[in-house]
């Protein structure tokens, strides 16, 4: 019923800037948490930056704080990630994920098919 939808990544060079959106469609429910995860081959998915949509706090993985920023727009059911003097090292494959509740207060996470982002030196 829901879909997240990644878009917005791509090749750059070091230094550069690119703008991830997850657009959520279909079913549009009422996330609690909406984030960003990325997974390099080889290596287990991160946790890069998420949000609580009941009070706005933030977080940020260290690796990509004061780089990155997470934000949404919410009449555009849309999450975003602005990230910012970008590193080789931030080469992955980018999910999208959302968390919810169900009618039974069970948490179900949902989740975008994933983006590649290639930053070269």
């Amino acid at each position: 019923q829901v879909q997240l939808v990644e878009s917005g990544g791509g090749s750059v060079q070091a230094g550069g800037s690119l703008r991830l959106s997850c657009v959520v469609s279909g079913y549009i429910y009422s996330y609690y948490y909406m984030g960003w995860f990325r997974q390099a081959p080889g290596k287990e998915r991160e946790d890069v930056a998420h949000l609580f949509t009941g009070d706005g706090n933030t977080y940020y993985a260290d690796s990509v704080k004061g780089r990155f920023t997470i934000s949404r727009d919410r009449a555009k059911n849309t999450l975003y990630l602005q990230m910012d003097s970008l590193k080789p090292e931030d080469t992955a494959m980018y999910y999208c994920a959302a968390d919810r509740w169900d009618s039974g207060l069970a948490s179900i996470r949902d989740w975008g098919q994933g983006i590649q982002v290639t930053v070269s030196s």
